[in-house]
């Protein structure tokens, strides 16, 4: 699957089910336009998953609901819940290692720990 467009619209039933990863990027921006290529190649080799770009000078609601500051920035979704977060471009080994680790996760851990959280900020 090639990437595909994350707006505020579309956000919600985006990152809803399976594995979903997320780069917020610009045009502008150096790092954005270098690690691109390696985030659509991800894509094509991983077409069970989903992969989506938000363009933070379109969607800066996006970018201020996530923190996004700096970019570009990568988030995981597994599931519904966010599993990871982190800005600067990934090499594609790192992006190949970061893929695994999530398709890895134990959710039943996850969402318990998820869970937890969410009660402690009162959500």
């Amino acid at each position: 699957m090639a990437t595909v467009e994350m707006t505020k619209d579309n956000h919600d039933e985006l990152v809803k089910d399976g594995i979903v990863f997320i780069d917020f990027w610009a045009e502008w921006c150096g790092p954005c336009q270098r690690f691109a290529p390696i985030f659509e190649k991800a894509s094509e080799e991983n077409p069970d998953l989903t992969f989506a770009k938000v363009d933070t000078e379109d969607q800066t609601e996006l970018q201020m609901q996530y923190g996004a500051t700096s970019i570009p920035t990568i988030v995981a979704y597994r599931d519904g819940i966010p599993v990871f977060g982190q800005p600067g471009a990934l090499r594609q080994a790192d992006l190949d290692s970061l893929i695994s680790q999530v398709r890895g996760l134990n959710m039943d851990e996850v969402r318990k720990a998820y869970e937890e959280q969410q009660a402690k900020q009162g959500k």
